[in-house]
């Protein structure tokens, strides 16, 4: 099914490429998929179309993919015929998600040269993420030269926050002449759960303030006042703040020091460790919350131990928020975690009650796939479960900056 204008939406990860085809006037998804293990020796495409019917159908292949250029090819190619990604007609625009934009880029932004030469440049930041991101960029700029392409950054929703909360505690040059300070992600995702919150509470986000949290295989909370973010957990990088699937969260900056002096590790080992062998996986073997869960009941301690520090570290980081904000409406829980875990989202409000969060274990266990709220009757304070899409808020986002663009220059 083709419809007449239609708007992409690329996400590349570490080994992935993501991707959306929306209607531009009524983000009907038209297509979607994800192509997986780009650079192993079997690459998987997973690509589902709307068929004219209303129901959408699924195709699954394999084959050798060996690098982002190849892979978008391999899904250009497949979609041609059922969204129509194989030539630039009818394509008004593509929005790429972007990790981190750095100091530069407080909004979704065009993007030419020098904006790819400046996320470039944001690559030391975010060395597992940007260089994917600007590999598929780059390439879909050869595939549609004419089409506008839009960079949504991670970070951009964050730029919001104050000196005082996003500066570290290091000499004032270390920020003001190499750009050291706290950015946070995930805003793509904390900005569309808000949005989606003030939208089931009938009031505007300009008037809320809230805490949401994005609990995935990576997971941050961020404190929102009057639709602003002033405070996220994620710092400089992805690796601060929550505990994660394989990144380990807060942690004393001396165990570098240590892990270097005791077991001689270099500094390319211990970002090794710190991001792919920590978090969950290192705690408990494991990174999968749905196994760890099943492992906690039947009795494993070190699953159960990494579902206690888990809940503990997102426990500790609502509280911190809400006096930070003296007051909220409601607590958010989004991402694969916070969506489908009911025992994540009780155990993380446990003995909150005196800040007026209180969970209804009923309503907790009754999940929808939508918005629905799990706080006790005649609890202070909302407590929702808000399904997030990074890749419909960057849809969005995408369309309003290029018509923004087409207005100034009529």
């Amino acid at each position: 099914m083709v419809l007449e204008m239609k708007v992409i939406v690329l996400n590349a990860g570490s080994s992935s490429i993501k991707y959306r085809v929306f209607d531009k006037e009524n983000f009907l998804m038209l297509c979607h998929g994800v192509l997986e293990g780009i650079g192993k020796p079997e690459s998987r495409l997973r690509h589902k179309w709307l068929h004219e019917k209303g129901a959408y159908e699924e195709l699954v292949q394999q084959q050798n993919i060996p690098g982002y250029r190849a892979g978008l090819e391999w899904i250009i190619s497949t979609a041609a015929k059922t969204c129509g990604m194989n030539d630039e007609t009818g394509i008004f625009g593509i929005g790429h998600r972007v990790v981190h934009g750095g100091k530069a880029f407080e909004e979704p932004t065009l993007i030419d040269s020098r904006v790819v030469e400046t996320i470039r440049s944001t690559i030391p930041l975010a060395p597992l993420h940007n260089p994917e991101n600007l590999m598929v960029i780059e390439v879909a700029l050869e595939k549609y030269p004419n089409v506008p392409q839009v960079a949504i950054f991670d970070t951009a929703f964050h730029q919001t926050m104050p000196d005082h909360s996003y500066l570290y505690a290091l000499p004032y040059a270390f920020h003001s002449e190499h750009n050291i300070r706290r950015y946070g992600f995930h805003g793509t995702s904390h900005l569309y759960v808000a949005k989606q919150t003030a939208s089931h509470l009938n009031k505007s986000l300009q008037t809320l303030n809230l805490i949401t949290l994005h609990l995935g295989n990576g997971a941050s909370a961020t404190a929102i006042r009057k639709g602003e973010s002033v405070d996220t957990s994620m710092g400089m990088t992805p690796l601060e703040g929550l505990i994660m699937g394989t990144r380990c969260g807060d942690l004393d900056p001396s165990m570098h020091f240590y892990l270097s002096r005791t077991k001689g590790l270099t500094v390319e080992e211990m970002e090794s460790l710190f991001n792919e062998e920590s978090g969950l996986k290192g705690v408990c073997g494991t990174n999968d919350m749905r196994e760890i869960e099943r492992r906690a009941g039947e009795g494993d301690s070190r699953a159960r131990l990494a579902i206690d520090m888990y809940c503990y570290r997102i426990k500790k980081y609502i509280g911190a928020y809400f006096a930070v904000l003296g007051q909220i409406d409601a607590l958010i829980f989004t991402g694969g975690i916070g969506e489908n875990s009911s025992l994540i989202r009780k155990r993380s409000c446990d003995t909150l009650s005196a800040l007026g969060i209180v969970i209804d274990n009923k309503k907790n266990e009754s999940g929808s796939g939508r918005v629905f709220e799990i706080q006790r009757d005649g609890s202070d304070i909302k407590v929702l479960v808000v399904p997030t899409n990074e890749e419909l808020e960057i849809a969005r986002q995408t369309v309003e900056t290029i018509k923004k663009i087409k207005k100034k220059s009529s």
